[in-house]
């Protein structure tokens, strides 16, 4: 139960299920930094057990989800969690209809940072992979 109560979740995402970076005292700087770590880990996680050289098929589903259920634990006190900027969309702009205009103004956070974590882990698998990936 600490794990949980470690990130004070009473409301850490915005409107909507919007994300918002409250967990870090409004730093813009720290929410995009853990946006890009925890999405280079799912991305490299993914990347990882999907591979044909890996061979993983028949676990690949549960160490995805593993994964994806570790990176949600750890950052949803922080900033919501998105690791996924169509996540983010939606519910930023449910807010901003409905009035609340904050998720919008950070909504650049939850589209860039997956984006450049996923890039980074994609560029990291294929050096520790080696040339020949698929």
């Amino acid at each position: 139960m600490g794990i949980f109560a470690w990130g004070n979740l009473s409301d850490k995402t915005g409107a909507y299920g919007s994300n918002a970076i409250t967990g870090l005292n409004n730093s813009a700087g720290a929410g995009f930094l853990v946006e890009v770590v925890l999405t280079f880990v799912f991305v490299l996680t993914v990347l990882g057990v999907t591979s044909k050289k890996a061979g993983h098929g028949s676990l690949g589903g549960l160490v995805i989800g593993l994964t994806l259920t570790l990176v949600h634990i750890l950052g949803i006190g922080l900033t919501g969690t998105s690791v996924n900027p169509a996540r983010s969309i939606g519910p930023a702009l449910a807010a901003a209809v409905s009035g609340n205009g904050e998720p919008v103004r950070v909504l650049w956070i939850f589209i860039i940072a997956p984006l450049v974590g996923g890039a980074a882990a994609a560029v990291c698998y294929r050096y520790l992979a080696g040339k020949d990936t698929e």
